[in-house]
């Protein structure tokens, strides 16, 4: 029985098109539709026969791979809630997600022999498709989907946990099928279109913004294991959409021989999980004449925010509300009026349930109202515009005054000899904290040196003294996760002994 769970949006789009390409993986094979689903239904049976009971975790750590996907649709398909880990976690920290977590089953890389922990049955898959889950998959295929509502877990996803213990984000079916069905309405995604996906699919961007709308709009993905300039410049001949973060378009723009001619056949760029600047925004339209789409989302509430298809995509802001999705800016608990700097919250079907097993967190991260308090700070404009300033743990107090570090790292990011900058406040024996630029320098303009010292100081003048940096830090390049946010924790434990030197 098909009923309200997030396979079920997908499912009559499934059958409707089983012939029709799906997942193509380049110098390898082109999976349909229905082969996916067919084997999506045995990797369920052998969950099932493997102790798995609806309502149970799936906890894999496993290679990108076309298994991979199909092991995701498996647990949609038996009813179970998939749990998917960064891959790059060793085996000690994999321990704390599974006694976290308590899987019935955890899915690994036959090549991780140190992640097996004890607890759960232990299965493998490898990228190349081998492993005892699939050998597994002889076992009776899952038919129909199991029943779902849609309040039901589908997924949890951990939170990169760089304050405190990682928290695991409860994704409802709700949460999936409303988000990546106002997505592909609003982006426009149909069978038409080619998807270029070189993102990792442990996170909520590659697995459900980027797979989901696929899934429901039928349309065919040309999936990358890893991202690689060349390889992306080679498939972007037969894409009309791609999904990245920054960082896919900084690199691209570092190859002079990148342009026009490349993206020929493409309709959309979009990017998301890390800030794109300005001066990216500006380049790449240069270069490329496509306008990046920029958006804004996070594990807690998939997609919150949209620049629009059709119309102005403003550089520097994430754009408007999704249709059917609140925002508003709050301090102290009231809302601030258009252009002040507040926290970010969120109302709408996209918010997660809660945090797993922690209900204080939880309780904390939402108000009386139902409002999600994101911890992002940032301001609405009069068209309803949002503009994010930073994370409220990355606000600095500098003698009791707030600095927000995005309007440091704007200026300094549109010098020329700058590619990338990270402003943080360490502590400081006077003022309580110090504002930090880090800066790594354009490698791919060697007619534009890194700026001197005074010249980074002419650049702050504009802005208020206590807002301008004490002093300019260098730096090869900035540390960045998985999904290429700026590791600023990491920033921050490095130089917070600077100003006690």
């Amino acid at each position: 029985m098909i009923d309200g769970g997030f396979y079920s949006a997908i499912a009559n789009r499934i059958e409707d098109g089983r012939e029709a390409p799906f997942l193509t993986v380049p110098n390898e094979r082109t999976w349909s539709f229905g082969e996916i689903d067919r084997l999506a239904s045995r990797i369920a049976g052998a969950l099932s026969a493997a102790g798995a009971r609806p309502g149970d975790r799936i906890a894999a750590q496993v290679e990108k791979s076309a298994e991979n996907v199909a092991l995701y649709l498996a647990s949609l398909r038996g009813g179970f809630v998939y749990v998917p880990l960064n891959t790059a976690y060793t085996g000690s920290e994999i321990v704390y997600f599974i006694a976290d977590a308590e899987p019935a089953i955890f899915v690994r890389d036959p090549s991780r022999a140190d992640t097996a922990p004890r607890g759960p049955a232990v299965l493998t898959l490898a990228a190349d498709g081998g492993g005892s889950l699939i050998d597994a998959a002889n076992a009776a295929p899952v038919a129909d989907a199991k029943a779902r509502g849609e309040d039901d877990l589908a997924a949890i996803l951990y939170t990169s946990g760089t304050t405190g213990r990682p928290k695991g984000a409860m994704l409802t079916h709700k949460n999936l099928s409303s988000n990546a069905t106002t997505l592909q309405s609003l982006w426009e995604i149909r069978a038409e279109d080619v998807l270029l996906h070189a993102l990792p699919i442990f996170h909520i961007h590659g697995l459900f913004v980027a797979l989901n709308t696929a899934l429901l709009a039928g349309s065919e993905v040309i999936f990358l294991p890893k991202y690689d300039v060349a390889e992306i410049r080679r498939q972007l001949a037969r894409a009309t959409l791609m999904m990245g973060v920054p960082t896919f378009y900084t690199r691209l723009l570092a190859d002079a021989d990148f342009g026009r001619g490349d993206c020929a056949a493409m309709r959309l760029f979009i990017s998301g999980s890390a800030p794109l600047t300005p001066r990216t925004f500006t380049a790449f339209e240069k270069r490329t004449g496509h306008p990046i789409l920029e958006r804004y989302g996070m594990s807690e509430a998939g997609m919150i925010a949209s620049n629009p298809l059709r119309g102005d995509r403003i550089a520097g802001t994430v754009g408007h509300a999704l249709p059917g999705v609140e925002i508003r800016v709050v301090s102290d608990g009231s809302v601030l009026p258009f252009g002040e700097h507040g926290v970010v919250e969120v109302k709408g079907p996209n918010v997660f349930k809660g945090y797993w097993r922690m209900p204080e967190k939880t309780a904390e991260a939402f108000r009386d109202d139902g409002w999600f308090s994101t911890g992002d700070i940032g301001f609405m404009s009069r068209d309803g515009r949002l503009t994010l300033s930073g994370r409220e743990k990355d606000l600095i107090i500098v003698g009791g005054f707030n600095v927000y570090p995005k309007e440091i790292e704007d200026i300094l990011n549109a010098l020329p000899g700058v590619a990338e900058t990270a402003v943080i406040g360490v502590p400081h024996p006077d003022m309580g904290e110090g504002v930090i630029a880090v800066l790594a320098p354009d490698k791919g303009s060697p007619s534009a040196p890194p700026p001197s010292d005074s010249q980074l100081k002419e650049a702050m003048s504009a802005l208020a003294r206590f807002k301008q940096p004490r002093k300019f830090v260098w730096t090869a390049a900035l540390p960045r996760n998985a999904m290429g946010k700026v590791q600023k924790e990491a920033l921050r434990d490095r130089y917070r002994d600077l100003f006690s030197l």
